[in-house]
């Protein structure tokens, strides 16, 4: 891909276009507001049963706005697993933070992630496009690995991903770059060569630290400006992204 002058969509500095791609997922392909918001709220009152003060403090601590089925930008579940958020849940609803706890949360979280799945754009006809490049395509989510394929399969991705990572893979969870590391493994590639796409500091991090390029979407539910300037790339969506990527390959071929 070209340089682009830094702006609304911009480089960090010239770097070559993907040879691969890892595509965080929530507030990247999954509308996190609309599928999240009211999940979570879900979750919470499956979780507090008739327990209103024990329901209350979970949406305080979870920075959620239940009137409003939404997340405050300050929420700890925007870029978070289950483990790392869990053990809070836990300490409230008096239950043990252990793997049989956070695996119920992941579950309940599947359950209700389907039950409202909004994506963002058309993200199935996006991935098929650079999959028909040849790019190895990715996901790599804090969501737990069963929910993260389930809400590909339901949203038509499946076909075109080489990987599904989530926070129970084995490869540790964003902001450690183990996600990026297996899929530099199973592709073949250097991480220099594979682009982590999220929306979050948490994906800027990951990329950084496993070497690979660091690309922002702005569609997810916090700004990125305060950090968009550490990325390679920052782009509105994952669409846009595509168009670059199909419009430096076609001058490519154009060219040879």
């Amino acid at each position: 891909m070209p340089a682009y002058t830094p702006g609304r969509t911009g480089l960090r500095q010239t770097v070559n276009a993907p040879r691969a791609i890892l595509f965080d997922k929530d507030g990247t392909l999954v509308d996190f507001d609309h599928t999240w918001g009211p999940a979570a709220g879900a979750v919470m009152r499956r979780l507090a049963g008739d327990e209103g003060e024990t329901l209350e403090r979970l949406f305080h601590a979870s920075h959620y706005v239940a009137n409003e089925r939404r997340f405050l930008q300050t929420s700890p579940l925007i870029a978070g697993s289950s483990r790392q958020y869990g053990p809070l849940w836990a300490e409230i609803l008096a239950r043990a933070a252990d793997t049989a706890f956070y695996h119920e949360v992941d579950v309940l979280f599947r359950e209700e992630g389907e039950r409202f799945l909004t994506p963002i754009g058309r993200p199935a006809e996006t991935l098929a496009q650079l999959h028909a490049l040849g790019l190895p395509l990715g996901i790599a989510t804090n969501d737990a690995e069963p929910n993260a394929r389930l809400q590909a399969d339901r949203l038509g991705l499946s076909p075109y991903l080489s990987a599904v990572y989530g926070h129970d893979s084995g490869y540790g969870s964003k902001p450690a770059p183990g996600m990026v590391d297996a899929f530099a493994v199973l592709t073949g590639l250097p991480p220099s060569a594979i682009a982590l796409v999220g929306d979050t500091r948490h994906d800027l991090e990951t990329a950084r630290a496993a070497g690979a390029m660091a690309v922002l979407v702005r569609c997810g539910p916090a700004p990125v400006d305060a950090f968009a300037h550490e990325a390679d790339l920052v782009v509105d969506t994952v669409e846009e992204l595509a168009a670059l990527i199909l419009g430096a390959a076609r001058a490519k071929a154009a060219v040879a």
